[in-house]
């Protein structure tokens, strides 16, 4: 095979535009290409350069990290260990159990009941606000030992305690309301009272203690049914307890759209999703909030088009959401 040589100093290639070679491509645009690419590849490799000197970095920045976090936890195991002294007493009457080979009462091989020696006792807070005052005599006889021989002191025992009153029986008011007659509509109207709910049998506040205890306390519609019968001598059916939801859904439908819009110029809102069962069909439920707010959706759609019914076509503040896959 003959070497190949170069060309004279003013040869021009006929087919320098097009060379059969390199699949018709133009010589001066390879190695164009062929010069940028060498300059892209040694610009990849300072960046992994840069990216390896910050990976060095932030393993040195971990460990120490984790060496500060070792010397925090033992302070504050050695601390909190301070907190509870030994029972030296009983660990000296051990060792001389165990050097006369039996015990000298039996209870003294159990362990004590209660907190350990030193813990911080916990006692509730006595009550400040004072409601009422009751006089109580001194007693004629010793409750502990029978004994009438007693006499009187002039020293008091102060004893206050909390305690709930109940009702024994519901409130029943009657409203007599003056009329007004409405010539557009030909028909009589009445005007509510503070306490009152027109046309309602049951009054506010009893709807309200009953969706606090649905829906805070999270008691099932019968059991609730059974303590406002038993506590308060109220006495309805667990299908109004369904009414009265509705009508708070309904009434509750301007705050729940304020709701809403607040979410949507909020600066900062977190977001998730999850499974729903209602009335046996699955749903999903939405969560939109923040420290302030929260705003639940549910539908049956887990798609694009409801995450904008709730945050808006244009939202333009920060979305926090629960990663996928550990992403």
């Amino acid at each position: 095979m003959s070497r190949a040589c170069y060309p004279p100093y003013d040869y021009v290639c006929p087919y320098q535009d097009n060379c059969s070679h390199l699949d018709g491509m133009s010589t001066t645009w390879v190695m164009e290409e062929y010069r940028r690419g060498e300059e892209t590849y040694n610009e990849y490799l300072r960046i992994i350069d840069v990216v390896d000197e910050q990976l060095r970095m932030a393993l040195n920045r971990t460990r120490k990290l984790e060496r500060e976090l070792a010397e925090v936890r033992a302070k504050y195991q050695a601390l909190h260990q301070k907190q509870f002294k030994p029972n030296r007493k009983k660990s000296i009457d051990s060792r001389a159990q165990k050097a006369d080979g039996k015990p000298d009462d039996p209870e003294e091989g159990k362990k004590k009941r209660g907190a350990p020696v030193g813990h911080p006792g916990w006692f509730r807070p006595k009550a400040t606000d004072i409601d009422r005052s009751v006089h109580v005599a001194a007693p004629q006889q010793c409750p502990h030992c029978g004994s009438k021989d007693l006499m009187p002191m002039n020293e008091n025992m102060e004893h206050v305690q909390e305690n709930i009153m109940l009702a024994p029986r519901p409130v029943v008011t009657r409203y007599i309301h003056d009329q007004a007659f409405r010539t557009r509509c030909r028909s009589p109207v009445a005007g509510a009272a503070a306490d009152e709910i027109l046309h309602a049998p049951i009054g506010p506040v009893a709807k309200a203690a009953a969706m606090y205890l649905r829906y805070d306390v999270c008691i099932p519609y019968r059991k609730v049914v059974e303590i406002f019968r038993v506590l308060f001598g109220l006495s309805y059916v667990p299908a109004s307890l369904v009414g009265f939801d509705r009508k708070a859904a309904k009434l509750g439908e301007n705050i729940y759209a304020d709701l809403r819009e607040k979410i949507r110029v909020s600066a900062l809102v977190h977001a998730d999703e999850t499974s729903w069962r209602n009335d046996g069909v699955g749903h999903h439920v939405w969560f939109a909030g923040n420290e302030n707010l929260a705003y639940f959706h549910i539908d049956r759609r887990r798609s694009a088009q409801v995450a904008k019914t709730i945050f808006g076509e244009n939202f333009t503040g920060t979305l926090v959401r629960r990663p996928i896959c550990g992403i």
